[in-house]
């Protein structure tokens, strides 16, 4: 190939006959020949369009093959070569290709071995190390291991060193392991012991001392972890990960030791890394919250590391009570004044131990916006009670409710929902509840509706007036406190019927409150049909609406055969739409409610139970509508047990196995069922951050109780 010229027959190529992210590839030669234009912003700005266009968030496209020759000469020809390497391992890195087979990109990299490979011995320890990462990705085991097995003698660089050893590893784990266990010796530098480590970790060798030894020295490990690892994330943390994943008892005490070791360090760089570490156990590991709280109550040497850790402290909840008396002194100071770290460590308190962080918050109310946040959080959850109650936080509630004109932000909802939490015992700030329904209509409205019912007959009178005057200025939150409060459904069904004239999220909403109703909203019926999408749309909202329709139609009606055909309808449009998951989860919800009535739904919810997330509702529905031909029960409970395995929906699989039974499972269901309840390993790993211990503590419970009942 003529290196003298690295573009030859690039104006000859037809670059308009392939595509990219954006589309037609016609700008391509333009960026690959700014790459080698001398001027370094110019050919800055080329890299950085064709990262986003060729390379577009890891996706490979036609163009991206077409240009691999082109950018394999142009690094060979020494422009801006260790960039266009590492844009090169990337292209050779993805997995998502579009609109060509599998492997294409890849093969297109491997093509250009003859001219990669001797990059390896450039003069630049940079290019060598680039190199060594991009060759590393092609997977063409034989020829590049070889290339950088004769790399590693001769290299002298240190971080050349590591990504050699590194790459070696990601060909040939076992080879790499064999290498690295050379590597692991306090002569070494940092980044050399490091991808030893990893060498280690990867081909999933026996965890041993010199390995415990060599972490614990590259400690802080974020100074010296290669540019190119990027996705590994924090070194420590990342150990401890796959020391955890491979859910070994062996492995967690190795992974816990690490933590401790970490957490008791006097360098408060690497106490910062050994929190992290913790967080990522505490996440992954159910039997790691109660191992590393003497680590955790060690490392709390001062102020900013027990901060550090407040948040960690704030997501194990009652588990962390023991370390309360960590949190209290800094929760309660300057209660007068507003003071972010005490905030934060009163959130953590919130969580932790509410009865000791109750007076504190009542103390500072208006001043501890975090920990007031923590604490209306927990009315939303089920796996706890909701924040105590208080006369004193009562009255300041009613105080800041007093001024509703005033409310800001979160202000409104954070309120309101917290004295509906506490139900009755909230009566005495009706008065203000009423007041704020013409500022804050929805969530007044609702608060009241849920404090009024428990309240004597004379109490909930005098809130019918203000609800009704709120319901006819508009306000469906007040319609059915009107209904919850009176049984009056007037004002809902006029509410309702504006509602269903609405967008796509305001007429799933009706549907579902008039579904509610029942036949009582047999005069909805054809505003609901009106509702029905008429143009076929496959948009989220619009199919969630239809679902909701048609469940409503179903329970208002009793007429299955106009249901099941909406729902059949939204499960065809959305079955090939990878942004509609959820959407047919729904729908899948809505045709469990017809019972066997769904049987004609059948083809379309088996289809689901080959998606982890879409299964579980499948299944439920698939069950509630069983009849000759169903598939057989432990064939739907296998589909829901996959997806709490998985993690995909778990909260879906509890629900589609309790509708199954207990006896629906085989033996070997039950087993894996109880591994999922008592297991060490979580089975909650998505969603909100901060929840997912608690999430996952509350589906070990639910798990457990079905398995016992």
């Amino acid at each position: 190939m003529d290196l003298v010229d690295p573009l030859a027959g690039l104006d000859s190529f037809p670059w308009d006959s392939v595509s990219h992210a954006y589309g037609s590839a016609d700008d391509v030669p333009v960026l690959l020949r700014a790459l080698t234009d001398p001027d370094d912003e110019a050919a800055e700005d080329a890299l950085s369009e064709l990262y986003g266009s060729v390379l577009h968030q890891g996706t490979v496209y036609t163009a991206t093959a077409a240009a691999v020759p082109f950018l394999a000469r142009i690094a060979a020809a020494g422009h801006r070569a260790g960039d266009v390497l590492a844009l090169l391992g990337g292209m050779a890195e993805s997995g998502d290709e579009s609109g060509m087979e599998p492997g294409t990109v890849r093969a297109a990299v491997v093509a250009q071995l003859p001219l990669l490979i001797p990059m390896l011995d450039d003069d630049s320890a940079g290019v060598r190390k680039a190199a060594a990462w991009a060759l590393s990705h092609t997977r063409a085991a034989g020829e590049v291991r070889d290339a950088l097995r004769a790399r590693w003698e001769p290299e002298s660089d240190p971080g050349v060193r590591a990504e050699v050893l590194s790459g070696i590893a990601r060909l040939d784990p076992e080879a790499g392991a064999a290498l690295a266990a050379g590597a692991l010796t306090p002569e070494q530098p940092g980044v050399v012991r490091l991808a030893a480590v990893f060498a280690h970790v990867d081909a999933g060798a026996a965890w041993t001392g010199p390995l415990h030894q060599a972490m614990l020295s590259v400690l802080p490990a974020e100074a010296v972890r290669s540019e190119f690892d990027e996705e590994r994330g924090e070194p420590l943390a990342s150990v401890v990960e796959a020391l955890l994943d491979r859910d070994q008892d062996d492995a967690r005490e190795a992974a816990f030791a690490l933590i401790d070791a970490a957490a008791r360090d006097g360098r408060a760089e690497v106490r910062a890394e050994g929190l992290w570490a913790a967080e990522q156990a505490c996440q992954r590991s159910r039997s790691a919250p109660a191992r590393l709280l003497p680590a955790l109550r060690a490392a709390a040497v001062d102020e900013k590391t027990l901060l550090g850790m407040a948040s960690l402290l704030g997501s194990l909840g009652p588990a962390a009570a023991p370390l309360a008396d960590l949190l209290v002194p800094h929760a309660g100071r300057n209660a007068a004044e507003g003071d972010d770290p005490a905030d934060r460590a009163l959130a953590a308190l919130v969580h932790v131990a509410p009865e000791q962080a109750l007076p504190l918050l009542t103390a500072a109310f208006g001043r501890r916006p975090r920990a007031f946040g923590a604490a209306v959080g927990r009315g939303i959850r089920t796996d706890g009670p909701v924040f105590p109650y208080a006369d004193g936080l009562l009255a300041a509630v009613r105080a800041r409710l007093a001024h509703p004109e005033d409310l800001k932000g979160n202000e409104p909802w954070q309120l309101t929902h917290l004295l509906a939490c506490w139900h009755a015992a909230a009566a005495p700030a009706l008065p203000e509840l009423c007041a704020a329904l013409p500022h804050h209509p929805h969530q007044a409205a609702r608060a009241i509706a849920a404090i009024a019912p428990a309240c004597p007959a004379e109490v909930r009178a005098q809130v019918v007036d203000p609800l009704r005057t709120a319901a006819e200025a508009g306000s469906l939150a007040a319609a059915q406190a009107v209904h919850t409060l009176t049984g009056d459904h007037t004002p809902l069904l006029h509410r309702l019927r504006q509602e269903l004239g609405g967008g796509a999220h305001e007429v799933a909403a009706a549907a579902r409150i008039a579904g509610e109703l029942g036949p009582r909203a047999a005069e909805l019926a054809p505003a609901l049909r009106e509702a029905l999408s008429a143009s076929g749309s496959d948009t989220t909202p619009v199919l969630d609406a239809d679902a909701a329709i048609a469940e409503a139609l179903w329970r208002i009606t009793g007429d299955a055969a106009e249901a099941v055909a909406v729902l059949d309808s939204v499960l065809t449009r959305a079955a090939d739409n990878a942004w509609a998951r959820w959407t047919v989860v729904r729908a899948a919800r809505a045709a469990r409610s017809l019972g066997p009535a769904a049987r004609p739904l059948a083809p379309r919810l088996e289809a689901a139970l080959d998606d982890p997330v879409r299964a579980p509702a499948a299944a439920a529905a698939l069950a509630a509508a069983s009849g000759p031909g169903s598939p057989a029960r432990d064939a739907l409970a296998e589909a829901a047990l996959r997806s709490a395995e998985l993690g995909a929906d778990p909260d879906g699989a509890c629900e589609a196995l309790e509708a199954l039974g207990r006896d629906a499972l085989t033996p070997g269901q039950v087993r894996r069922a109880t591994v999922l309840a008592d297991g060490d390993r979580r089975v909650v790993l998505s969603g909100v951050v901060d929840e997912f211990i608690r999430r996952d503590e509350a589906l070990r419970a639910r798990i457990g109780a079905f398995l016992t009942t």
